[in-house]
């Protein structure tokens, strides 16, 4: 596999290491933008990590244009363990930060294969919350309309 460019490599980052081909990795894809391999932990078998060659800490510092192809990628990724695993569903996710989860500080998706009662990925600790309020809802939306309006009108 090629290494990603030096500037690209954060040393202590595990991922960059992979790239750097310091680690060991079970290729499933590559491309000039990402690379996908197998996850350590496999508590449903096909469980796939798809990463950008430059590090990234979060979703929050993606390029769009680097973003479209994980997706991309990982949408053929989730396709493709359709066919080989047959799993009763599947999750995709991407976690950001320490509150959000993220283990790794380099942006990656999960594509987690599920089975009906494997125990994973419970999103809520018991019930989920009642709906809110559709003035509050609403309220939410505005709030984000006015930050997107606010991205997009950057040079």
């Amino acid at each position: 596999m090629p290494s990603p460019p030096a500037e690209s490599i954060a040393y202590g980052c595990a991922f960059c290491a992979i790239l750097a081909g310091k680690l060991p990795a079970s290729l499933v894809h590559q491309d000039d933008q990402v690379v996908a391999f197998m996850d350590l932990r496999q508590a449903v078998p096909g469980h796939v990590l798809v990463v950008p060659r430059q590090h990234v800490e979060t979703l929050f510092d993606l390029d769009e244009d680097t973003a479209a192809q994980l997706m991309r990628v990982a949408v053929r990724i989730a396709r493709a363990t359709g066919r080989a695993f047959a799993p009763d569903g599947l999750n995709l996710w991407q976690s950001n930060r320490e509150a959000g989860g993220q283990e790794v500080p380099h942006v990656h998706l999960h594509v987690q294969p599920r089975m009906s009662g494997d125990g994973l990925m419970r999103i809520y600790p018991a019930a989920p919350p009642a709906p809110a309020a559709r003035a509050v809802l609403d309220g939410l939306a505005m709030t984000l309309r006015a930050a997107l309006d606010r991205l997009q009108a950057r040079p």
